[in-house]
């Protein structure tokens, strides 16, 4: 390191962005600001010396005109001349340093934003989608931290357009204080002129956002289930309902744009009808000798410094507008509780059983258990109720889950859902989950999740990179890479949704023996109606209409239950029809989704 130089100290990324003010839009915007407690006065500062610098140089003009040209005085036109350019050249460094500064408050607030709300939709864990719809955090994500961060960039100049055109006017006085009393009048104009529009604006750029936020929301809808909409028959439903949604959307787009446009002419055309009137006053004083030539350029000058300035303000008053509504969305989304936690009983200090008594579900401790039932719906609201996801009265060893607290709850019981979020990275990450699992420990989940030719069949193996929610891998890929998932974290309990609904059958078979093999000794519990699966379990409880109808072993159930034999025997004919056209294909290649995804969208047909 350089002598006389101080290292910068890096931002960190992970810090604790602190806690941000919900009372309101403009309250989150003055957080933002007072975060920053020597960078905002700094870029104020800065954008006021840059623009009361601008407004020397008529001064500087005007001097070398009535000093140097009109009294024939070569040395003082050069002294002159050479303070204009000095000027110039500190405003330029002025002005780049201004830049600079406004530069790093926008960033930090956008990554202030952007970690408080990442850090809350974290803390509101599985209460977010219930609380608040997908497309809302996601226009908050994408648009709403670049209006607020976009926003904050303004205020710099808009305080410098204050201080420069106070300046000016104070510099008018000496000139003529008729010609002061027209630019003090200039400001009170044009808030009285473009105010109401701030308002109005507010008003429709927050209907705006509301009507993005449901069509981001469809469009989600829309990719996510495309699938399954075409299996339906349903694709042109929810496309006319985009279409209509999208109508809606832009026709309220055109009345921002409405407001928008008249902001923006009046940014542009009062400063010029401004410039025009002094202009017209100064020379009609100069005419009347009033005025010098020098004192009438240096009029022009300062008047022609003040159309910036007034653009500036019209500017901030319409980039605040849009940002107290960004900010209001941020806010809303911060002011979510997550689901209480008044969990004080300690969990029990070993493997206990769950019992669940809306629908009469036992899990025995140490078993493989499968739920069965004609309405997946059903099963999955009986894991939900043990996972201790929502409202439930299920209990845990004789104590109400309930009571106990949800971090302890999390620890022991896992809930692995067949349709689970994944996350953009690379497979090795994505399976590891929160910590780092030996190789052995990989190789044995991906053994038992049948997910080795995955591996085989990317590019750089467990290093290489997957899409966000998996997209660059096939239906039934991404469901055994949930399933290895799951298996490395290695829960005392084990709660899997459909772990196998969209594999061929040759893939399943196996899955459902290695299974066992894995969590032997420990206590699993899946939902099926594949008896591929239900022929491995220990212990199958068949639902009818969310409850306990029967249980037992499956061979003994298709002895003995109708209604559960005719269950399974309907899943029985999917899983021939599958295997008569895949069984020689074996798993499909990484990528491909061939036998996979045939076999799902089949399942929805």
């Amino acid at each position: 390191m350089r002598a006389g130089r101080t290292r910068r100290e890096p931002v960190d990324a992970y810090a604790d962005p602190g806690t941000p003010d919900c009372r309101g839009g403009w309250w989150y915007l003055w957080w933002l600001i007072c975060r920053q407690p020597g960078r905002a006065p700094a870029g104020a500062a800065l954008s006021s010396v840059w623009m009361v610098l601008m407004a020397v140089a008529p001064y500087l003009l005007s001097r070398a005109v009535d000093d140097g040209l009109e009294g024939g005085d070569t040395a003082a036109l050069v002294l002159w001349t050479a303070a204009l350019f000095a000027v110039g050249a500190l405003n330029a460094w002025v002005s780049v340093m201004r830049h600079r500064t406004m530069t790093r408050l926008r960033m930090d607030a956008n990554f202030r934003t952007v970690k408080v709300v990442v850090r809350h939709a974290v803390r509101l864990g599985a209460a977010l989608p219930r609380r608040i719809g997908a497309g809302e955090v996601v226009t908050i994500g994408v648009g709403d931290v670049q209006t607020i961060a976009m926003s904050l960039t303004m205020i710099g100049p808009g305080i410098g357009s204050v201080v420069v055109y106070v300046v000016v006017a104070g510099v008018l006085v000496s000139v003529s204080p008729l010609l002061a009393v027209v630019v003090l009048l200039g400001m009170p104009v044009i808030a009285v002129l473009v105010g109401p529009l701030m308002g109005r604006l507010q008003g429709v750029e927050g209907e705006y956002r509301e009507r993005q936020g449901v069509l981001t929301a469809r469009v989600g809808d829309l990719a996510g289930g495309l699938r399954v909409l075409n299996g339906l028959g349903g694709k042109s439903l929810f496309a006319d309902a985009f279409r209509r949604d999208s109508r809606r959307l832009r026709d309220q787009g055109y009345r921002v744009g409405s407001v928008t446009s008249w902001m923006q002419a009046l940014g542009m055309g009062l400063p010029t009808v401004f410039l025009a009137v002094v202009t017209w006053l100064a020379a009609r004083l100069a005419a009347q000798g009033e005025l010098t030539v020098g004192e009438l350029v240096s009029v022009y000058g300062y008047v022609a410094v003040l159309v910036g300035p007034v653009a500036f303000l019209v500017d901030m008053g319409y980039h605040l507008s849009r940002g107290v509504v960004a900010a209001r969305r941020v806010v809303r989304l911060l002011r979510l509780e997550p689901d209480p936690d008044t969990g004080t009983e300690d969990a029990p200090a070993g493997p206990a059983e769950l019992y669940d008594p809306a629908s009469g579900v036992r899990v025995v401790p140490g078993l493989l258990t499968a739920l069965a039932g004609a309405r997946p719906a059903d099963t999955a609201a009986v894991i939900d109720r043990l996972g201790r996801y929502g409202a439930t009265d299920a209990t845990w060893g004789g104590v109400r889950l309930d009571s106990v607290g949800a971090a302890r709850v999390r620890e022991r019981i896992l809930v692995a859902d067949n349709e689970a979020d994944l996350f953009a990275g690379s497979l090795r990450e994505l399976v590891g989950g929160r910590g780092t699992p030996s190789p052995a420990k990989v190789d044995r989940a991906l053994r038992a999740a049948a997910a080795e030719d995955i591996v085989r069949g990317l590019p750089d193996g467990l290093d290489s990179t997957v899409a966000a929610q998996g997209r660059s891998l096939s239906g039934g890929q991404r469901q055994r890479v949930r399933l290895v998932r799951a298996l490395l974290a290695d829960p005392e309990v084990l709660l899997a949704v459909e772990p196998t609904s969209a594999l061929d059958a040759h893939t399943e078979a196996a899955i459902a023996r290695r299974l066992r093999e894995a969590r032997a000794g420990r206590t699993t519990v899946v939902t099926s109606s594949s008896p591929l699966l239900l022929d491995h379990a220990d212990r199958v409880l068949y639902l009818v209409d969310g409850k306990v109808a029967a249980s037992g072993r499956h061979r003994v159930l298709l002895e003995t239950e109708p209604g559960y034999r005719a269950l399974v025997a309907r899943d029985t004919e999917g899983a021939e029809d599958t295997e008569g056209t895949e069984e020689t294909a074996g798993t499909e290649g990484a990528g491909t989704g061939s036998a996979e995804g045939a076999d799902a969208e089949g399942a929805v047909r």
